[in-house]
């Protein structure tokens, strides 16, 4: 038997998917799992298509041509290292082992470190489009060194998601370069779910049936808000639940879950000092959410308006779509400025020369993200390679200019009927403190100076220097 192009470990739904996508695109694929059951299973229900099922380990990588190149999709974490310290004694130098799953980009560093010291090529390479993405064509985000790019680039074009015809995956950088962004891809993802629901939640509030919230969100759809996330949404709103009749999303618990990423990438611009308000707000939504129990108990006792429904007064019902689809698009600019923002400081420290304009393009297809806006993303960092903030491109500060007052007028609504917009309303501040030519900080300065003489600039002074008060006013106290 002809030796494999291409092994894969860890028959979820997502790596068997993978493998029929690879196996479509003309590759024989080895597989493994560490149940067995599982391969025989999957060998079982595809015996037309160009598989090699193994049993062990050995086995597997006796199966595949050298250079080997080896997708390991298995849980994040310990996971992966387990696996790795399995296959390292089995391969030979120069054998290519790739992490597709949502693994934390300071793991990939130190595996691709470990790894590259015994003469192995290391892959961390961030894999998006769920179960179907998998399948037809995700977005691929691999980092690593450009020579192991060069070797994996058929396959994974030939595997990613195309749009005009261009592949959704490029050689993001080096190290843990494609997890990284990945990592901040998965955060932005939790920034439009969040506006989407705060959008979704004023609606409910103010009287809009789940019809007619699905017929708003394919509209957007037809618009410059056209993504995947619009237009799932809408094709929820039309499902009904087979058992009983009623839209299926009025029975789901309001209780979110998450996977960590969004975690990860809040932590990583605390770190990087990246203001990052409206995933964070997302992410603090979700954890919000998931104290449903505690917050049954303080819907009856802390005070506020009630936040099940509201009169429009003289809003009508198109004003109120027209304003709130304004707040969700200046939030959505808003959102990516600050996930790209974040990718650019920490690109820039790590020494791996990130495009922009490449990575939003990639973007486009396969990804849950994916999004009619991502090629104007794409053209204002053709048109401005230096670009410091995606709201001072030209076409995106127009929308800005032209929707804040909505915005503003969206925010005020909910904060007055007691409706929570954590996104909406971080974006916003974000937006204002960013324009502002000067911010209270003078005041803080002032007080840390006084508490522990850490010293100020002055606006009379040459910037630069710095001044310490020595004779505060004494407390009274």
């Amino acid at each position: 038997m002809s030796k494999s192009d291409f092994g894969l470990i860890g028959l979820a739904v997502m790596g068997q998917n993978l493998v029929l996508n690879v196996e479509s695109r003309g590759f024989q694929v080895s597989v493994y799992n560490r149940t067995t059951s599982v391969t025989d299973e999957f060998i079982a229900e595809n015996p037309d298509k160009n598989l090699v099922g193994t049993k062990t380990l050995e086995e597997f990588v006796e199966s595949l041509a050298s250079p080997r190149k080896i997708q390991i999709m298995v849980k994040a974490g310990g996971p992966v290292d387990a696996v790795i310290d399995s296959l390292v004694p089995l391969l030979d130098q120069g054998d290519i082992i790739i992490d597709g799953g949502n693994t934390l980009y300071t793991d990939t560093e130190r595996r691709e470190k470990a790894l590259s010291e015994k003469g192995f090529r290391f892959i961390g390479a961030g894999v998006s489009g769920g179960e179907e993405g998998a399948l037809k064509g995700p977005s691929i985000m691999p980092g690593g060194p450009s020579s192991t790019w060069e070797v994996m680039q058929p396959i994974f074009e030939s595997i990613s998601a195309k749009v005009d015809g261009v592949p959704c995956v490029t050689h993001i950088g080096e190290g843990g370069a494609g997890h990284f962004v990945k990592m901040v891809h998965n955060g932005i993802e939790y920034g439009d779910m969040q506006l989407i629901c705060e959008a979704y939640n004023i609606f409910k509030a103010a009287g809009l049936s789940n019809e007619e919230q699905a017929e708003i969100f394919a509209d957007w759809n037809e618009g410059d808000l056209e993504s995947f996330l619009i237009e799932i949404t809408a094709n929820i709103f039309k499902q009904k639940d087979a058992e009983t009749g009623k839209d299926i999303v009025d029975l789901i618990v309001d209780k979110a879950g998450q996977k960590g990423t969004g975690r990860w990438t809040v932590m990583g611009s605390v770190e990087q000092a990246v203001p990052f308000s409206t995933i964070a707000g997302s992410v603090e939504a979700r954890i919000l959410s998931s104290l449903r129990d505690q917050r049954k108990v303080a819907s009856g006792i802390l005070q506020g308006p009630s936040n099940w429904k509201f009169d429009l007064g003289s809003l009508s019902k198109e004003d109120l779509v027209k304003k709130v689809r304004n707040a969700l698009y200046a939030s959505k600019i808003v959102s990516y400025a600050q996930g790209l923002d974040l990718i650019a400081k920490v690109g820039k420290d790590k020494g791996w020369d990130l495009d922009l304009g490449a990575i939003a393009r990639i973007w486009r297809g396969g990804c849950i993200i994916r999004a009619r806006f991502l090629n104007r993303i794409t053209e204002a960092y053709e048109e401005n390679a230096d670009l410091t903030n995606l709201m001072l491109a030209p076409f995106f500060t127009e929308i800005l200019n032209s929707g804040q007052q909505d915005w503003r007028e969206v925010v005020a609504l909910a904060a007055t009927n007691g409706i929570p917009v954590p996104s909406f309303g971080g974006s916003l501040s974000y937006y204002d403190a960013y324009r502002a030519e000067r911010l209270p900080a003078n005041l803080l300065q002032a007080q840390r100076d006084f508490f522990g003489a850490h010293t100020y600039e002055r606006i009379d002074k040459p910037e630069g220097e710095f001044f310490h008060t020595e004779d505060w006013p004494e407390l009274i106290s």
